[in-house]
Formats: structure tokens, C-alpha cells, sequence
């Protein structure tokens, strides 16, 4: 699998070019992002974010000091508003009273003990935390979404169900050649490069094998 995914991403790569992921200005933006990108797309995400931002409450303390119902309706842009603001405040809760609003604080560590802080909290998910972890933390995790399993299922390099920590450990095995510091960025750009073949190309129902930039990689019968 090592050969077919390092090819992968100097497909997408080629095609597309450095996403420069995660659109966002703090690695705290990133975090709310996280959270408020579950069941959604990213354009929805980016309208509730504006909403917090012209509100002036995208920063720890302000946001979490925010009336629920108010946190909810400046949400409704991303979907599931009321069970946002809950997931959110939840984090928010454990960010002020455990570590005092100090995100460094509670990314802080060894990779998989912060994971598991994350994972304890209400709402976050292994891609959540994986999300906030890489793109926020700096940990070298391989976040795993719905169109890296479609892909990867499409290709043959994986069964549609495969667990999570199953598709993750596949990614971190074959790509984890370069220094931690490369590695980083080359894992953040090929989870980017991914979405954008998913949005682009590898839709659920109708997909465009035929101007995929990973057509090469199919399998035969799909491809040909």
C-alpha cells in the first residue's frame, strides 16, 4: 500500500497543489471548525464561523461566557445547531475550568494521552480529535473522514467498512517516511488533497473516474 498512496498524493497534488489546510486564523478557530463540521459541509462552517467572528465571541472566554441559545442561533448555519452549541460548550467547559482557557495547555503532551483527553469530552469524535490534533496541535495523527473511505474503498485499499484506527494505521504505516517536521504538512495536505478529490470527483452516487487525477490507480474495471 506504501507505493499506491505516496503516488496518490503526488497525483492529487499535481492537480490540485498545496491546499494550505486549515483555513483558519488560530489553531483555536480550528478546534470550533472541528466541532461544527460534523454532518456538514465546510461552506455552512465557514457562515457560522463569520456569524461568531462579526459577533466578536471567536476567542475562548467570550464564546464560552455566551448565552446558549444565542451560541445556537449564531450556529444555525452549520446544521444541527442546538446539539452544536451543547458539543461545543462542552468543550469550551473543559478548556476554561481544566486548563484555564489555554489551548496549548490542553493539546500539550504526548499524542495519543491528549487524544484521549479529547475523546473524553461530549461530541468529539476520533475525527474530531484527530481534526484538532494535526491541524491544531501539531501531533502527527492522520485524520480519516467519509471521503477517504470512499476513496480508498473505490481503489481497492480498503473494505467499505473499515474501522477508523484501521484506515488511520494504514495511512500513518505508508506514509511516514519524512522528518517530523515534512511529515506534518504532508499529512495536513494529503487529508486536504483528499477532500478535494471527494468534492470533486469521488462523489457518493455519480463519480468522475474519467478526470480523476487518480483514475491511474484504479482498479481495472472501473477505470477502463
Amino acid at each position: 500500500m506504501k507505493a499506491p498512496l505516496r503516488r496518490a498524493y503526488r497525483l492529487l497534488r499535481a492537480r490540485f497543489g498545496h491546499q494550505h489546510w486549515w483555513p483558519a486564523e488560530t489553531a483555536f478557530e480550528v478546534c470550533v471548525g472541528a466541532i461544527l463540521t460534523q454532518n456538514t459541509s465546510w461552506t455552512n462552517v465557514e457562515r457560522a464561523l463569520e456569524n461568531l467572528k462579526a459577533a466578536g465571541v471567536l476567542e475562548p472566554g467570550k464564546l464560552f461566557a455566551l448565552d446558549e441559545a444565542k451560541l445556537a442561533e449564531l450556529l444555525r448555519p452549520a446544521g444541527y445547531f442546538n446539539i452544536k452549541a451543547r458539543r461545543l460548550r462542552s468543550f469550551l467547559r473543559v478548556l476554561a475550568e481544566e486548563f484555564g482557557g489555554d489551548l496549548d495547555r490542553l493539546l500539550g503532551g504526548e499524542t495519543s494521552q491528549v487524544r484521549e483527553r479529547l475523546l473524553a469530552i461530549n461530541g468529539i469524535g476520533p475525527e474530531t480529535a484527530d481534526s484538532m490534533l494535526l491541524y491544531a496541535g501539531a501531533h502527527p495523527r492522520f485524520v480519516i473522514d467519509a471521503y477517504t473511505k470512499r476513496i480508498f474503498h473505490r481503489h481497492g485499499w480498503s473494505q467499505a467498512q473499515a474501522p477508523y484506527d484501521e484506515l488511520q494505521q494504514l495511512c500513518e504505516s505508508a506514509l511516514a517516511r519524512r522528518p517530523r517536521s515534512r511529515q506534518l504538512d504532508y499529512w495536513q495536505d494529503f487529508h486536504a488533497q483528499l477532500v478535494m478529490a471527494g468534492k470533486h470527483f469521488c462523489s457518493p452516487t455519480r463519480p468522475d473516474c474519467q478526470n480523476c487525477p487518480l483514475r491511474p490507480l484504479l482498479p481495472v474495471k472501473r477505470g477502463a
